[in-house]
């Protein structure tokens, strides 16, 4: 309990980010936050203070003035300094407001304590839960400096006790303005099955990993696949019941990893874009976590079984991690997914479904074709 009152002193203590209000946003601009490590600052976007906090704000490019009004306060601060003032009194920030990619981003704590806006941290997916104006939203916090090239592939070597796995390692920076997540059907259709590259080139995708366990073998024409799947937030496959653990998102591509029995209450509160439901769970709050009998599975050879396997993980910096490797049981997969930094990850179909498609070709060639998939446009 004391690390977690510590932690939202520590976060409230810091800032938050905003762009300029006369900018048009895309439909890919996204909201969040940036820490600044070395001052300990949190900043966030000008339109981030219209929508959820009811403020109005003006920028002045020549002053590189912000003036934020809402009610009968009123609130300037200017770009690369400390000097403010609140309802013309003047004051010190900790740390100055800072332009990036044509936004201006403010301290969080000096402008939130101003115009009553309520705090407080998740650290499981590293975001702010933002209360105001008789709205609430769940705001990602990334590192300052940190939101480079939409995403980068790598061949990685981990060793998992005396045995070492050469896998494959893609990295999609979620916060990136020109990411943008999506979950494929083959052939647009449940119960089809697709070549995984067909899909990804189908719905003009980059980047494209398998998704949830389906009927395979059988000799019907439609092949039941298996766990919720929701695209473009309308629900395409129900699963009542199962509890394997959904990987959701929402427009903001802010992702997270959900218990299946939490799932259809948290669909019914709205928001969620995407979700694939696989499992298990692989690790929990950057440590290796498993329990497959209380996610539904029965087969005894879970946990001793190796062969192709696919994962997704999630680091603390909001970067989506799709990794195959060959020849791993389950515990092994885990430890390789913390090795490569995910602070959440959960495993996907595997086997001969295990795939990896990359700009325009294969990394890990799946063995048959597969009934859905996550995809990374940009």
């Amino acid at each position: 309990m004391r690390k977690t009152v510590l932690a939202i002193i520590l976060f409230c203590a810091a800032g938050m980010a905003l762009p300029h209000v006369s900018e048009a946003a895309s439909n890919n601009t996204k909201n969040f936050g940036y820490l600044d490590t070395k001052t300990n600052s949190t900043f966030v976007p000008i339109r981030f203070l219209s929508e959820y906090a009811g403020a109005s704000v003006k920028w002045t490019a020549v002053q590189q003035r912000v003036d934020i009004t809402k009610g009968e306060d009123h609130i300037t601060l200017y770009a690369g300094s400390t000097s403010a003032s609140i309802n013309n009194e003047e004051l010190r920030l900790d740390a100055p407001p800072f332009e990036s990619d044509g936004s201006t981003y403010v301290p969080l704590r000096f402008v939130s304590q101003a115009l009553g806006i309520q705090l407080s941290w998740q650290s499981d997916i590293s975001s702010v839960n933002v209360a105001a104006g008789g709205k609430q939203t769940r705001l990602p916090v990334i590192k300052r400096g940190t939101l480079t090239e939409p995403v980068n592939s790598q061949v990685q070597t981990f060793k998992v006790g005396g045995k070492s796995f050469t896998v494959r390692v893609v990295t999609v920076n979620l916060m990136h303005p020109k990411v943008q997540l999506d979950i494929a059907l083959a052939h647009n259709t449940v119960g089809k099955v697709e070549e995984l590259s067909s899909i990804a080139k189908r719905n003009e995708a980059r980047i494209a990993i398998n998704g949830t366990f389906f009927d395979a073998y059988t000799d019907d024409s439609y092949k039941t696949p298996y766990g919720w799947i929701v695209q473009g937030g309308k629900i395409k496959k129900h699963s009542s019941g199962d509890r394997k653990t959904v990987f959701i998102y929402d427009a903001n591509n802010l992702s997270e990893l959900v218990a299946g029995v939490e799932f259809p209450e948290r669909y019914k509160q709205g928001g969620i874009e995407g979700a694939l439901q696989v499992g298990p769970r692989l690790v929990v709050n950057g440590k290796v976590s498993l329990n497959v009998k209380e996610e539904g599975f029965r087969d005894p050879k879970i946990l001793t079984g190796g062969g192709a396997r696919s994962a997704l993980g999630i680091t603390s910096n909001h970067q989506l991690l799709l990794v195959t490797s060959s020849g791993a049981t389950i515990p092994q997969m885990a430890e390789i997914m913390k090795q490569a930094g995910s602070y959440q990850a959960m495993n996907l179909d595997g086997g001969a479904s295990s795939g990896l498609y990359y700009n325009g070709s294969y990394l890990t060639p799946p063995g048959r074709q597969i009934s859905n998939a996550l995809l990374i446009k940009y």
